[in-house]
C-alpha cells in the first residue's frame, strides 16, 4: 500500500491471499470463541485453540437395515482416514457405562435415552475422534463431498470468475448473466482488445495491425491490457467474469504469476456436433440487428432469411480449427485448475446459469489429499 497516494487504496493482493488462508473465517472463528468462552486469559485461550484442529465434521447417517451404511461408512474412512463408529464400537468399550448398557441388551431391556448419550459422548470424546473426522454412519458419495466443503461463512467475497468452454458453449450467454444479477464486471477478451484499438492510445495502435489481419495479439500484450483492467477500482471491489482469456498453460501461469487468481473456474462442457450445430447455422439480419437460428429459432419469413449474413468465423471449416485449439489445450487447463466446476452445457441456458450460480454462491469443496 502506498501511503502517499490519496484516497488510501488496499491491494488486491490483500484479499487474495486473505481467501486463500482464510483469515477473515479465522478471525471470526476466534472473536466468536472469545465471546462464548470469556476465558481469564485471553491470549493464552487463543494460542491453545490455534493449536488444536477446531474444523472437525459431526456427521450421522440413518438408513434402512441391508441399506450399505456399514460398507459405504468403511470405504470413507478408507479414503479420508476417519474414525468409523458403530453400535457394537460403543457397547463393546471397557468401561462401567458400556457394561451396563450390555447387561440391559442381554436381559432384552431398552437402554435409556440419557444412558445412550453418556455412551456417545464418551465415545467421540476419546483423543482418535477429538483429533479425526467423527463419523458414524456415512453415505459415501455424497458425504465425502459434503465433509470436504467449507461451511458457509459471513467472510467478505469477491467473485474472480474464469469461463472456459468450446466454441458455442454458451460463455458470453452466461457471463452476462452473471453480470446483470450480481453486479460483477464482464470482461470478454475479444471485446476489451477491440475497445483499446479503437481508443487511439499508444496501446490500441500496437494491437491494430494483429486485429486488422485476423492475427493473434502477442500473450505478452494481452496480459498487459487484462492487467491493467482487472486492476481499476471496479474489478477490485466488484469483482470480474473473465472469458477468452488464457487460452493455453503458459497464458493461465502468467495471469497467475500477476496476482489475478481466479477463485471460481467453470468448464462449459459440449460435444463438437452440438458446437457445430448451434454455430454454423446463426445468422444475423444487418436491418434489425438480431440473430436467428436455422433449428432453435428461424426467420420469421422468406424475406428475413434471404438477408441473414453469415460470419466467415462460423463456417464449419473455421469453427473445426477453433475446436481443435481448444481440445489440445483443455486438458492442460483442467490440470492447473484442480477445483474447476465442470458444467454441461448442453442444456437450456438458464438451466445452465443454474448450475453456475448454485457454485458461485456456495463454497467449494477444498482439494484433499491424503
Amino acid at each position: 500500500m502506498d501511503a502517499t497516494i490519496r484516497p488510501l487504496r488496499i491491494p488486491p493482493e490483500m484479499a487474495i491471499y486473505a481467501e486463500k488462508h482464510d483469515i477473515f473465517h479465522l478471525v471470526q472463528t476466534l472473536v466468536r470463541n472469545l465471546m462464548v468462552d470469556k476465558p481469564e486469559d485471553p491470549i493464552q485461550h487463543l494460542i491453545n485453540f490455534l493449536k488444536r484442529d477446531s474444523v472437525v465434521p459431526r456427521i450421522i447417517l440413518l438408513g434402512p437395515p441391508a441399506s450399505g451404511k456399514r460398507t459405504i461408512a468403511k470405504k470413507l474412512c478408507e479414503h479420508t482416514q476417519a474414525i468409523h463408529v458403530t453400535l457394537s464400537d460403543i457397547l463393546n468399550d471397557d468401561s462401567d457405562l458400556s457394561r451396563a448398557a450390555q447387561q440391559d441388551r442381554d436381559k432384552k431391556q431398552k437402554i435409556p435415552k440419557d444412558h445412550w448419550r453418556q455412551l456417545i459422548q464418551q465415545r467421540l470424546s476419546k483423543l482418535d475422534c477429538v483429533r479425526r473426522v467423527r463419523t458414524c454412519f456415512l453415505f459415501y458419495f455424497f458425504l465425502l463431498n459434503y465433509v470436504c466443503t467449507p461451511r458457509q461463512s459471513a467472510s467478505p467475497f469477491t467473485p474472480r470468475i474464469l469461463l472456459f468452454g468450446p466454441p458455442g458453449s454458451g460463455k458470453s450467454l452466461q457471463a452476462k448473466l452473471i453480470a446483470q444479477k450480481y453486479g460483477i464486471v464482464n470482461i470478454c477478451c475479444g471485446e476489451l482488445l477491440k475497445a483499446v484499438s479503437a481508443d487511439e492510445s499508444h496501446m490500441g495502435e500496437l494491437i491494430k495491425p494483429y486485429l486488422e489481419s485476423e492475427q493473434q495479439v502477442p500473450s505478452s500484450i494481452v496480459l498487459r491490457i487484462l492487467t491493467e483492467r482487472l486492476s481499476r477500482m471496479d474489478c477490485t471491489t466488484r469483482g470480474w467474469v473473465l472469458h477468452g482469456f488464457p487460452q493455453d498453460v503458459e497464458q493461465a501461469e502468467e495471469l497467475q504469476e500477476s496476482n489475478f487468481i481466479p477463485n471460481r473456474v467453470f468448464f462449459l462442457e459440449m460435444t463438437d456436433d452440438i458446437a457445430i450445430e448451434r454455430v454454423t447455422l446463426r445468422g444475423l439480419d444487418p436491418v434489425t440487428g438480431e440473430w436467428y437460428h436455422s433449428i432453435y429459432k428461424p426467420a420469421p419469413g422468406p424475406e428475413v432469411q434471404s438477408r441473414l449474413r453469415f460470419n466467415p468465423r462460423h463456417s464449419e471449416a473455421q469453427l473445426q480449427k477453433r475446436l481443435k485449439e481448444y481440445w489440445n489445450h483443455a486438458a492442460d487447463l483442467q490440470a492447473i485448475y484442480p477445483q474447476a466446476v465442470y458444467i454441461n452445457a448442453d442444456q437450456d441456458p438458464h438451466t445452465v446459469f443454474e448450475s453456475l450460480e448454485s457454485r458461485l454462491v456456495g463454497r467449494l469443496p477444498k482439494v484433499q489429499t491424503y
